[in-house]
C-alpha cells in the first residue's frame, strides 16, 4: 500500500526546511553583513529590512550601498546593476519549464532566484508524497526569510552595538569563493570557471583595480553567449568519456 501523499503547505516547507540549512547559515552571515554596513550609512534598520524584502539581490544589494553616495549617477546604477545580475537570465532560461507549471507562483519564484536557491532547485528534488509546485515554492521563501533576517539582525546590531565594520564587506567575496570552489571541485561546468578568472585577471592588469569590473563582466558574458554550443558540446564529450570509462 502506497503512503498517503502530502500536498499541504505545512508539509512542504517541513520537508524542504533540512534542504535550506546550509543556505540558512551563509545567509545569516552575510545578510548580517549587509545590515551593519547598510545602518553604517545612516538609514534606520527598517530600511534594510525593507530592502531584502522588496530587492533580495544579494550581491546587487552590497553594490547597492554604494549606490547612495552623491556622485553616483543614475545610469551607472542602471548598468552596474544589470551586470552584476545578468548571470540570472540564464538562470531564469534553464527553469522555464519547471516554474510555467507552477501557476502564480512563478512570478514569486522569478523575482527570489538567487545563486544559492538556483542552486537548490537544480539539485533538489521533491521527495515522494510532496507537490513539487509547493516544495519548489518552500525552498524560495526559506532562503529569502532567512537573508530578511540577517539583514535584521545586522541592521538592529549596527544601531545597537557600536563596532568598526571595516572589511565586513568581504563577506560576499568570501562566500562566492566558497560557492566556486565547491562547483570546481566538485567536477562540474569549468570551462565557464576558467573564462571567469582569465578574464579577470586579464582586465585587471590592463584596467586597474578601479576599472576592471565592468569590462571583464561584459567580456564574460559575450564568451558565454558566443561560446555556448562549443561549451556544452565539450561537457557531453566529457560526460561520454566518463561513462566509457565506468562501463
Amino acid at each position: 500500500m502506497e503512503p498517503k501523499r502530502k500536498y499541504g503547505y505545512a508539509n512542504a516547507f517541513r520537508v524542504a526546511f533540512p534542504y535550506t540549512i546550509p543556505v540558512f547559515t551563509g545567509y545569516l552571515f552575510i545578510g548580517t553583513a549587509f545590515g551593519v554596513m547598510f545602518q553604517e550609512k545612516g538609514y534606520n534598520f527598517l530600511w534594510a529590512i525593507f530592502m531584502s524584502m522588496v530587492v533580495y539581490a544579494g550581491s546587487g544589494q552590497y553594490l547597492a550601498v554604494n549606490f547612495f553616495a552623491p556622485q553616483v549617477g543614475f545610469l551607472n546604477i542602471i548598468f552596474m546593476t544589470f551586470m552584476v545580475n545578468v548571470r540570472h537570465i540564464f538562470y531564469g532560461l534553464s527553469l522555464l519549464e519547471r516554474f510555467g507549471k507552477m501557476g502564480k507562483k512563478r512570478l514569486y519564484m522569478i523575482f527570489s532566484l538567487t545563486d544559492e536557491t538556483y542552486s537548490l532547485l537544480c539539485t533538489t528534488k521533491a521527495p515522494k508524497g510532496v507537490a513539487e509546485d509547493k516544495f519548489l515554492f518552500a525552498i524560495a521563501l526559506l532562503d529569502q526569510f532567512y537573508w530578511v533576517l540577517g539583514s535584521a539582525i545586522g541592521a538592529l546590531a549596527g544601531a545597537l552595538i557600536p563596532f568598526d565594520a571595516k572589511g565586513i564587506d568581504f563577506a560576499m567575496t568570501a562566500l562566492f569563493i566558497v560557492i566556486f570552489t565547491e562547483q570546481w571541485l566538485s567536477g562540474g561546468k569549468r570551462i565557464p570557471a576558467v573564462i571567469g578568472v582569465a578574464s579577470t585577471v586579464l582586465f585587471r592588469i590592463l584596467f586597474g583595480r578601479d576599472n576592471f569590473i565592468l569590462p571583464s563582466m561584459i567580456c564574460i558574458m559575450l564568451c558565454l553567449v558566443f561560446g555556448r554550443k562549443y561549451i556544452e558540446k565539450d561537457e557531453e564529450k566529457g560526460v561520454e568519456q566518463d561513462a566509457g570509462k565506468c562501463s
